[in-house]
């Protein structure tokens, strides 16, 4: 398991997290961002006598404690290493937008909507705002 995880240390870094900038010619940088996951297992067990054997004293040499016994060992383990992009930031324009992978995403949508819905309520009301200023200026009307 020391062996595994000094090897997956190796491997995995910040960098793989968030990865290199690419920068585009127009200027815009892209950075991409990932999920890592790990998963580890290990096991072992040691096989004996079955409950209707008889010990033979006589073939016990005493060294089953030190592994030359006829009770055999069998262990294993394994590790696996998962890396998924999950998103993108993008820096350009004077903007910073995180576009996730996962295209179904409504709230990012949402979210990116709501400062153009602002200008559109802000230039709304600064109209109505005029015309009531028209309408006092211009009482004949």
């Amino acid at each position: 398991m020391k062996t595994a995880m000094q090897s997956i240390r190796e491997m995995v870094d910040v960098n793989t997290i968030v990865g290199d900038a690419v920068q585009t010619p127009d200027g815009t940088v892209i950075i991409p961002i990932s999920r890592v996951s790990f998963g580890f297992a290990a096991g072992g067990g040691e096989y004996g006598r079955t409950a209707g054997e008889e010990k033979d004293e006589s073939s016990r040499d005493g060294d089953e404690e030190s592994g030359g016994g006829k009770f055999p060992f069998a262990g294993g383990s394994g590790a696996g290493v998962s890396i998924s992009p999950v998103a993108f930031m993008v820096v350009g324009n004077g903007h910073i937008k995180l576009l996730p992978v996962n295209i179904n995403s409504t709230v990012d949508k949402v979210l990116d909507l709501v400062p153009e819905i602002l200008c559109r309520l802000e230039s709304i009301c600064k109209k109505k705002i005029a015309v009531r200023k028209e309408k006092e200026e211009d009482p004949g009307q």
